[in-house]
């Protein structure tokens, strides 16, 4: 935390919940779970170079929508900050400051109500009456610059869905995920585990959360399904340091909405894949969502593979000298 002799930026902001699309998940049977806790992301710029003329500092934030509730939300900052919002509803804070010289930390602190986000249509709850707008889901079929459409990804994917018989998106996308959890190992071992290239894992099949992500997603849009990157963190039972970030996906079947799918998890404990493919459970927070992210205001350098850590420029150039540091507590 900052001297008692350094400026002190303390900003509170009360509850944000996002209104919810009737697209979400529709609410029946059983109450879902929910989890309610405390949520801490201390950042530490260290070791600005001699002579810096600028920096910038951007640390994602956690956003309300229909699963998740964020009250009590404050920013500790040795420098005066702003909230920014960009592309998929991402919110941020960012800090510029001119001639840096000294250290400065930076936190955010928030309370959070996480639910258990299950898709019911699924299971036969009432279809939907309207899709979501044909141009508001184009965007969720574009390729990312580790996860294209080339015609060697289309013909991987529809080998896939062919061999299982599917037809319908539903059908895809569970033949996609059977593949994907069922030939991909959890190992972040290799070198270039951790990045979310499709090309990787397709020809290493193992890899972390974003590389399952990236198979699942790249072959869900390269047949035709809408499908999408969620960042955040996983919470274990025990309160304390959260030491890495874990991410999931989600794709839109017609008359059905959005669908949450969780490949590595249902690899990692394979009793949870029946449940990881069309819910949540409320032990995670979402931080962020999409991958080559555009900040508010703009970074100067290249669009950001996926955003759950800080990012800092000095001078418009990339700075590394930003650790981070997550806990949470249950209240």
């Amino acid at each position: 935390m900052p001297t008692k002799n350094s400026y002190v930026r303390r900003v509170v902001f009360s509850t944000v919940i996002v209104a919810v699309s009737l697209t979400l998940s529709y609410s029946a049977g059983p109450a879902p779970h929910t989890r309610i806790f405390h949520f801490d992301y201390k950042v530490a710029v260290e070791n600005i170079p001699g002579g810096a003329k600028h920096i910038d500092v951007w640390v994602p934030i956690p956003h309300g929508d229909a699963h998740q509730q964020i009250a009590n939300l404050r920013v500790y900052a040795a420098y005066p900050s702003a909230m920014e919002q960009a592309a998929e509803g991402n919110t941020m804070l960012h800090i510029g400051r001119d001639n840096p010289k000294e250290p400065f930390t930076v936190t955010i602190s928030l309370d959070a109500h996480r639910q258990e986000y299950a898709q019911s249509r699924l299971s036969g709850g009432p279809r939907l009456e309207r899709d979501d707008d044909p141009l508001e889901l184009a965007q969720y079929l574009h390729p990312d610059r580790l996860v294209p459409l080339h015609d060697h990804i289309r013909a991987m994917a529809r080998e896939v869905v062919e061999k299982a018989n599917a037809h319908t998106d539903v059908e895809m996308a569970r033949a996609i995920y059977d593949h994907v959890v069922s030939t991909v190992k959890y190992d972040k071992s290799g070198k270039g585990a951790g990045r979310g290239d499709i090309y990787y894992v397709s020809k290493e099949r193992r890899g972390n959360c974003v590389d399952f992500d990236a198979l699942f997603i790249g072959y869900s849009r390269a047949v035709g399904i809408p499908a999408r990157y969620e960042l955040g963190f996983a919470l274990p039972a025990q309160q304390g340091k959260i030491p890495e970030y874990h991410c999931w996906a989600e794709f839109y079947a017609k008359g059905i909405g959005w669908v949450p799918v969780d490949a590595a998890e249902a690899a990692l404990h394979p009793s949870n894949r029946e449940y990881s493919f069309g819910a949540q459970d409320e032990n995670r927070i979402e931080l962020t969502k999409g991958r080559d992210l555009v900040l508010t205001p703009k970074q100067r350098g290249v669009e950001l593979n996926y955003f759950i850590y800080p990012y800092a420029e000095v001078d418009g150039k990339e700075f590394d000298g930003v650790r981070y540091e997550v806990r949470y507590r249950d209240l």
